[in-house]
């Protein structure tokens, strides 16, 4: 199991720190994101900057903010400046963001996510002009208001690879099918280890089956926070903050992906007052509802022990790569130290 760790939105200096930190720690990779502030590319340029070996991987760039052709080109322009080390995930965000935030239609998730990455590849392999008619995207325009002078075109810089890998973050089952299908990996959020193979499993291997089996070298990336300390409540109290914002705020009531996810992993009840508190304004009373079980289930919490041994059921889940959420430069080399 390979170790990445998931960069933070907030003090971009602390951040590209702690990524040299992992570099140090013989990381496989270093994962940026984006939501409605800081975006993703720009400090993985950074951190591209400041390391030489470990891989760059968005986790994710937003489909609705950009068009496939921008990706592409922006991962190309990445895997030259670095060498071959960029690693491409993928998301639709939720309705809250794409409408919100990028005035784009929701639309369908699972069609746009098909085209965008079909495009992607075209352009990325530079072996014809590119040209798409889809029901999102329509390559060269034609529509009614078209001039008529767009045609196809070629990705003028040749990238170091035409395969860079290309990873979905997908939480419902469709998605999750389709990540298996189409993609390279998959990049889920809080993962349990102890539930996968009732929550998930069957979704990846439909999404398999459909491609012939699982190629070699697919890659189950989950994202788990991690908080190392001889204090297991304290720890599990730093971590139920997000775990709130994103079952109880991330989303409308009823149109809320994080919060049908704890519905599924068992905890309903939980998830449902979680988000009434939320949505209500009362996040005090949303943190104090997540339960301690839940936070124990999809994190790294506690002394040494007792991450060794969280690590080691994540392993026997089938986890490939384990991306770590983590602020201490001890977590990075304890799990270093351990894997």
């Amino acid at each position: 199991m390979r170790v990445g760790l998931q960069l933070g939105y907030d003090d971009p200096a602390f951040w590209v720190g702690l990524a040299e930190e992992a570099e140090r720690c013989g990381f496989h990779s270093v994962w940026t994101s984006e939501a409605y502030g800081s975006d993703a590319v720009s400090p993985l340029a950074w951190v591209g900057s400041r390391t030489t070996s470990i891989r760059l991987g968005t986790a994710i760039m937003q489909m609705p903010a950009r068009s496939p052709a921008t990706t592409a080109a922006t991962v190309a322009t990445l895997d030259l400046l670095s060498g071959g080390r960029v690693l491409l995930g993928l998301g639709t965000s939720g309705p809250q963001v794409a409408e919100g935030w990028h005035g784009q239609a929701w639309g369908k998730p699972l069609t746009r996510t098909r085209e965008y990455v079909d495009i992607v590849r075209t352009i990325l392999r530079r072996e014809e002009p590119l040209e798409h008619h889809g029901v999102h995207y329509d390559i060269p325009y034609s529509g009614s208001d078209a001039t008529g002078l767009g045609k196809p075109l070629k990705l003028i810089v040749h990238p170091p690879r035409a395969d860079v890998p290309i990873y979905l973050a997908a939480i419902g089952p469709k998605n999750v099918a389709l990540a298996a299908e189409i993609a390279d990996g998959w990049l889920p959020i809080f993962f349990s280890p102890e539930r996968f193979s009732q929550t998930h499993l069957p979704m990846l291997e439909e999404g398999f089956a459909k491609r012939g089996g699982r190629p070699e070298g697919w890659d189950l990336a989950a994202h788990v926070p991690i908080v190392f300390s001889d204090d297991v409540s304290a720890a599990r109290d730093f971590l139920k903050p997000l775990l709130a914002l994103y079952v109880g705020g991330m989303g409308a009531k009823g149109q809320n992906f994080y919060n049908r996810l704890a519905q599924r992993y068992g905890y309903a009840d939980a998830a449902a007052t979680i988000q009434e508190h939320y949505l209500a304004g009362r996040k005090n009373d949303a943190i104090a509802a997540v339960p301690d079980a839940l936070v124990d289930e999809v994190s790294l919490v506690g002394d040494r022990d007792r991450i060794a041994d969280r690590l080691a059921a994540f392993r026997e889940s089938g986890v490939t790569t384990l991306v770590l959420q983590a602020r201490q430069p001890e977590a990075l080399r304890l799990v270093a130290d351990l894997v």
